[in-house]
C-alpha cells in the first residue's frame, strides 16, 4: 500500500485521492506539470476543501498540502479556528495574514495598505481603530478582499490554509466563504478543512461551495482494517499479529487519531501486541478521550492538571506564562507540569504550547468542573490585561462568567466593544454589551451601556436598536450630550425600520422640551429631515413655512445650521419654487462644509443638497458633490447602503444629464451594493426605481418589466419618500407598456398624494406629464389641461430642462399648428440646459411633425441632430425611431461622417499646418507654446485621422484646406 508522510512523521494512509487533488490543483496554481515542465494552460487557482469527522487526518493532510506548496515556491499563509477562539473576531484573519504583514514599519504599512489602513489595520490587529465612524461590515469585508487580492499578485503563486474551518470566528469565516470564488480569478489556492456537523449556522454558505475541480468538498473516510493495520505495525514494530491489528481497527472504528493515541498506549504499557492482549485494547482506547483522559491527567499531579486546564481556556497559541499564571503556579513547577504533559502526548510545543490534537484540548476544556471553569475564565481575563493583551482578549473569557455586579467588568466589556466596533465587529460588540448589561452597571452607567448597545446594533438590527434606545431614555442620564445622542441615534433606527412618523414624533417631543437652545435646534433639524423624507406627512405646507422662517435666521455657522439650511434648499426643490432661489440656499449650506461621513449626523442632508443641484440644471456640480460623498464613504469603510445610495444616485445625475449607458453601470453598481444590504430595503427601492428609468429611457422595456418583477416593484410602496418616487416610475413603466388605464390610475394617485403636501415641481416627480400621455386617448381635453398646468409648475421653478420636458409632453397631447409652437419651444429650451437626452426626444420630435408638414429639409436637420444625440445617449429606440423618420423622407438613416480637416482639433489643426510646411517639432512646440511630446501626441492624431503618414502631410492637408466640411449635409 502506498505511503506518504507529513513532515510532523505521522503517516499519511489511503489519501492517495486527496493527495492527487492537492497535486492537481497545485499542478494548476503553478503552471507546472508533474514532471516539472512548464504546462500551457494559463495558472489559475480555486477552491479545494476536505471534510470529515474528528480525527480522521483532516490536519495532517493540511500539513502535507502546506509542505508541497512551499516545496513547489508557493507563499503559504495558515490558520487555524480553535474552539475557544470562536468570540474572537478576526482571530483567524490575523493568522493567515499578520505574518505578511505585522513586520513592516508604519510607513511601509500605509503603503501597503494604501486607502485601506484605517479600514482593515484594526481588524488585523496592525494599527490602532481611530476616532472616526466605524467601517461597516461590508466595507471591511472588502477591504479584506483588497488586501489579500494585492498579496496574491504580489506574492504568487499563494495558498491560503485553513484548519478547523468549523471552529472559525464568524467575521473571518464569513469574509473567506464570501472571497472563496475569486480565487479562481487570482494565482491563488485556498484549502479548507472542517467538521460538517461542527459547521455553524453563520458557515452554511461555505458548506456549499465548489472544489477548484467544480465538485462538493471531498469527505475523509474512516481507514481500513488494513491501513490501520499498517499504521500500528509502523508504531510497535512489525511483529504485530493480525488478530491484534484488526482489534485495533475495531476499537477505533478506522480513526488515525485514535490508533495513533492507542499504540501509544500500548508501548507505555509494553503490551505484547498480539491475541493475547486483544482484550485490553478497548480499556486503553478509553484512556484517550473523556474519562479517560481525565484519568492519565490525574496520574500526572495536581499541577498537570491545572496546568492543563488553563491551557484548554486559552485555547491555541498558549504562552506557558500565561498559563502557569491562570493556573496559579510558580515557573519551576509550571515548567515541571509542561514537561510532564508533553511526556503524556496532552500538550507540545516549547515557547508557545498547544494541544498535541483539538479532540485532546476539548476533552480537556469539557472535562473541568463548571465552577472551577469560570473562575480560571475570570482569572484568565484578569492575567490577559495584566500582560498587556487589551480588554478585548479579555473579553472572550468575561462572556464565560457569571454576573457579579463588578464594574471592573462592566468597564473591560465596554472598552472591548469599542475596540472590536471600531474595527468593524459589530456582532461581537453586541455580544460583549448584551453581556455587560447582565452584570450588571451601576444605574448610573446603564443608560450608557443601553445606548451603545443600540449603537452596535444599529447596522444589523434596526428594531432591536430601537428597543434598547428607548430602554436607554427610561434610565437617569446625566450627560446631556447622551441624551442627545440616544436620542438622535433612536430617531435614525426608526427611519430605518421604515416609521419615520415615529423618528420625526420623537425628535419633535425632544425640541419641545429641550432646555438648551442648541439641543433643541439639533432636535428641530431631525424633526425637519423626518418629515422631508414621510411620503404621509400631515400639515406639510405648514412645516415648510417654518423650515423657511427659521432657515433665513440662521448664518450657517455650525452643522447644526448648515443642516436646516441645505433642508431648506431641498424644500424649495420639492414645492417648486424659482431654482435660483433653492440654489442660493444650497449655496449657504455648502459654505461652511457638509461632510458625508459624519459620526453622528447622517448623510441625508449632503445628499438632498447635492440633488439640489441636479434639479436645478447644475448636474455637473451635483456629480462633484457625489464624487466627494462617495470618496468619504470609501475612506471610511461604509460600503453597504450608503456607498450602494452614492452610486445609484450619482448614475440618476448621469440619467438626467443624457448619459444613458453610464447612468446604467451605476444604478446597476447601486443596485448589487444594495442587494448585499437586504432585499426590501429603502435602498433597494431607489436603486430599482432609478434603473427602470434609465432602461425605459434607452427604450427597454421588457427588461425593465422584468426588473421590477423580480424585485417585487409594486404596491404597496415604501413609507418613505424615493428619489425618483417609486409609485411615480412604477406609473410610468405601466405607459411604456401600453397599460395606459392603469397607468393613469397610479400617477393620479402620485398627484393626489403630493399636491396634498405642496410637492408640485415637475422636476422632481414628472407625474403630471406622465398622466397626460396615458389619458391622451380617452379624454383629450384633460390631458392637455394637465400637461399645461405641468408647463406652468416648470416654467415657476424655472429649470431650462423641465420646461423643455413638459413642453413636448404638452406639444404630444395637442394638435395643430400649436403642437408645432411646442415643439420649437420645447427644443429651445433644451439647447440651454445640459439634459442630453431629452433634447434628442424633443428634436426627434419636432423633426417628425416638420416632415408631417412638408417641410423635409428643416425636418433633415432636426432629425439628424435628434439621431446623434440618441446615439449618444445610448438611447437606442429613440435612434431607431429617428431613422424611421428619416427613411420615409428619403434620407439616408445616418449623415456620413466627417473626414478630413473636419475631424482635427483647433490643435492638430495648428500642429498640422506647421508641420505641412516643413517645421521641425521643436519649431512647431515653440510657436503652439508647448513642449515636443505633446507636439508628437498631436501629429500622431493628425495622420491617423487624415490617413497618412509625415511624407504624405503636405498633399493630404493641401487637399483639403482648413474650413471645409465634408459629408452630407
Amino acid at each position: 500500500m502506498p505511503e506518504h508522510r507529513a513532515r510532523s512523521g505521522r503517516p499519511l494512509l489511503e489519501r492517495e485521492p486527496e493527495l492527487a487533488a492537492v497535486d492537481e490543483a497545485l499542478r494548476r496554481l503553478t503552471g507546472l506539470r508533474a514532471d516539472g515542465a512548464e504546462s500551457r494552460d494559463r495558472p489559475r487557482g480555486g477552491l479545494l476543501a476536505f471534510s470529515g469527522p474528528a480525527g480522521l487526518g483532516k490536519t495532517t493532510l493540511l500539513a502535507e498540502t502546506r509542505r508541497r506548496a512551499a516545496d513547489q515556491g508557493c507563499t503559504v499563509l495558515s490558520a487555524r479556528g480553535g474552539d475557544q477562539e470562536q468570540r474572537v473576531a478576526f482571530h483567524v484573519a490575523r493568522q493567515l495574514l499578520q505574518p505578511q504583514l505585522a513586520g513592516s514599519g508604519e510607513s511601509e504599512l500605509r503603503s501597503s495598505l494604501g486607502g485601506w489602513y484605517g479600514i482593515v489595520g484594526p481588524a488585523l490587529g496592525l494599527c490602532a481603530a481611530g476616532d472616526g465612524a466605524a467601517p461597516d461590515p461590508q466595507g471591511l469585508r472588502d477591504g479584506l478582499d483588497w488586501v489579500v487580492t494585492h498579496l496574491a499578485q504580489r506574492r504568487a503563486p499563494v495558498v491560503l490554509v485553513l484548519d478547523d474551518a468549523h471552529w472559525a470566528d464568524p467575521e473571518s469565516l464569513g469574509w473567506l466563504a464570501a472571497f472563496a470564488p475569486r480565487a479562481a480569478e487570482l494565482s491563488m489556492l485556498i484549502v479548507v478543512a472542517y467538521r460538517p456537523e461542527e459547521l455553524p449556522e453563520h458557515a452554511a454558505s461555505f458548506r456549499g461551495l465548489p472544489g477548484s475541480t467544480g465538485h462538493r468538498p471531498l469527505d475523509l473516510e474512516p481507514l481500513t482494517a488494513a491501513a490501520i493495520g499498517d499504521l500500528v505495525r509502523a508504531s510497535v514494530g512489525e511483529h504485530a499479529d493480525d488478530a491484534f491489528c484488526r482489534e485495533c481497527w475495531s476499537v477505533t472504528a478506522g480513526n488515525p487519531f485514535e490508533a495513533v493515541e492507542l499504540t501509544a498506549r500500548v508501548r507505555d504499557r509494553g503490551l505484547r501486541p498480539d491475541r493475547t492482549s486483544a482484550h485490553l485494547l478497548r480499556e486503553l482506547a478509553a484512556l484517550v478521550k473523556g474519562s479517560g483522559l481525565t484519568t492519565r491527567l490525574e496520574r500526572l499531579g495536581v499541577p498537570a492538571v491545572r496546568l492543563a486546564w488553563a491551557a484548554a481556556v486559552l485555547g491555541t497559541e498558549i504562552s506557558p506564562a500565561l498559563a502557569a499564571d491562570i493556573a496559579g503556579l510558580g515557573a519551576a513547577e509550571a515548567a515541571e507540569a509542561a514537561h510532564g504533559l508533553r511526556g503524556a502526548r496532552v500538550l507540545t510545543g516549547g515557547t508557545t504550547l498547544e494541544f498535541v490534537h483539538p479532540l485532546i484540548a476539548t476533552a480537556v476544556y469539557r472535562a473541568i468542573p463548571d465552577a472551577a471553569r469560570v473562575a480560571l475564565h475570570g482569572r484568565a481575563a484578569w492575567s490577559v490585561v495584566d500582560a498587556g493583551l487589551g480588554a478585548s482578549a479579555a473579553a472572550r473569557h468575561l462572556l464565560e462568567t457569571h454576573p457579579e455586579g463588578d464594574s471592573w467588568v462592566v468597564g473591560q466589556l465596554r472598552d472591548a466593544a469599542r475596540e472590536t466596533l471600531r474595527a468593524g465587529a459589530p456582532e461581537a460588540a453586541r455580544s460583549y454589551l448584551g453581556r455587560a448589561l447582565r452584570e450588571p452597571p451601576s444605574p448610573g452607567e446603564r443608560a450608557a451601556v443601553l445606548y451603545e448597545l443600540g449603537c452596535a446594533s444599529l447596522l444589523l438590527e434596526p428594531a432591536t436598536t430601537v428597543n434598547h434606545l428607548r430602554a436607554a431614555l427610561e434610565e437617569p442620564a446625566g450627560d446631556p450630550a447622551l441624551r442627545e445622542g440616544i436620542l438622535f441615534h433612536l430617531s435614525q433606527a426608526l427611519a430605518h425600520s421604515d416609521r419615520l412618523d415615529e423618528a420625526a414624533d420623537t425628535v419633535g417631543e425632544a425640541a419641545r422640551t429641550a432646555t438648551d437652545p442648541r439641543v433643541r435646534l439639533r432636535m428641530q433639524a431631525e424633526q425637519f429631515m423626518w418629515d422631508a423624507f414621510r411620503a404621509d406627512e400631515p400639515g406639510s405646507p405648514a412645516r415648510s413655512r417654518r423650515l423657511a422662517r427659521l432657515a433665513d435666521r440662521l448664518t450657517g455657522r455650525d452643522l447644526t445650521e448648515r443642516y436646516i439650511i441645505g433642508l431648506r434648499a431641498w424644500d424649495a426643490v420639492l414645492r417648486g419654487e424659482p431654482s435660483g432661489t433653492a440654489l442660493r440656499h444650497a449655496g449657504r449650506a455648502l459654505d461652511g462644509g457638509l461632510h458625508w461621513a459624519e459620526v453622528d449626523w447622517g448623510f441625508e442632508v449632503p445628499v438632498l443638497v447635492a440633488l439640489v443641484h441636479m434639479y436645478a440644471d447644475r448636474p455637473g456640480r451635483a456629480e462633484e458633490l457625489f464624487a466627494d460623498g462617495i470618496a468619504e464613504f470609501e475612506r471610511q469603510g461604509w460600503r453597504g447602503a450608503h456607498l450602494s445610495f452614492g452610486y445609484l444616485l450619482l448614475g440618476y445625475v448621469r440619467f438626467r444629464r443624457g448619459r444613458l449607458a453610464e447612468a446604467e453601470d451605476f444604478a446597476r453598481a447601486g443596485l448589487r451594493l444594495a442587494e448585499r444590504v437586504g432585499r426590501g430595503t429603502p435602498v433597494q427601492w431607489y436603486s430599482v426605481a432609478v434603473l427602470i428609468e434609465v432602461l425605459l429611457a434607452r427604450g427597454r422595456v421588457a427588461e425593465a418589466t422584468e426588473l421590477a418583477a423580480d424585485h417585487d416593484f409594486h404596491a404597496p410602496f415604501p413609507a418613505a419618500v424615493t428619489f425618483p418616487d417609486a409609485q411615480g416610475v412604477y406609473g410610468e413603466l405601466l405607459l411604456a407598456r401600453g397599460m395606459a388605464k392603469e397607468a393613469a390610475a397610479e400617477l393620479a394617485a402620485v398627484g393626489r398624494r403630493l399636491n396634498q403636501r405642496g410637492m408640485r415641481n415637475p422636476a422632481w416627480c414628472p407625474w403630471q406629464p406622465h398622466l397626460a400621455l396615458a389619458e391622451a386617448s380617452t379624454a383629450p381635453d384633460r390631458a392637455r389641461a394637465t400637461a399645461m398646468e405641468a408647463v406652468a409648475r416648470a416654467r415657476q421653478f424655472g429649470a431650462a430642462s423641465t420646461i423643455g420636458h413638459t413642453l413636448r409632453i404638452a406639444a404630444e397631447v395637442s394638435g395643430g399648428a400649436e403642437r408645432m409652437k411646442l415643439l420649437e419651444e420645447s427644443v429651445d429650451w433644451l439647447e440651454r440646459s445640459p439634459a442630453g437626452h431629452q433634447l434628442a426626444c424633443s428634436l426627434v420630435a419636432h423633426g417628425t411633425a416638420l416632415r408631417r408638414a412638408g417641410r423635409p429639409a428643416e425636418a433633415a436637420e432636426q432629425l439628424y441632430r435628434g439621431l446623434e444625440g440618441a446615439l449618444q445617449c445610448g438611447a437606442d429606440e429613440l435612434a431607431s425611431r429617428a431613422r424611421g423618420e428619416l427613411t420615409a423622407a428619403g434620407l439616408r438613416p445616418l449623415r456620413l461622417p466627417a473626414t478630413g480637416n473636419a475631424t482635427l482639433t483647433g490643435q492638430e489643426r495648428a500642429a498640422a499646418a506647421l508641420a505641412a510646411t516643413g517645421a521641425t517639432p521643436a519649431a512647431i512646440a515653440a510657436e503652439l507654446s508647448t513642449d515636443e511630446v505633446t507636439v508628437g501626441r498631436l501629429l500622431s492624431a493628425v495622420y491617423r485621422k487624415l490617413g497618412t503618414d509625415p511624407s504624405g502631410l503636405p498633399g493630404a492637408y493641401r487637399a483639403d484646406p482648413p474650413g471645409t466640411v465634408t459629408g452630407e449635409e
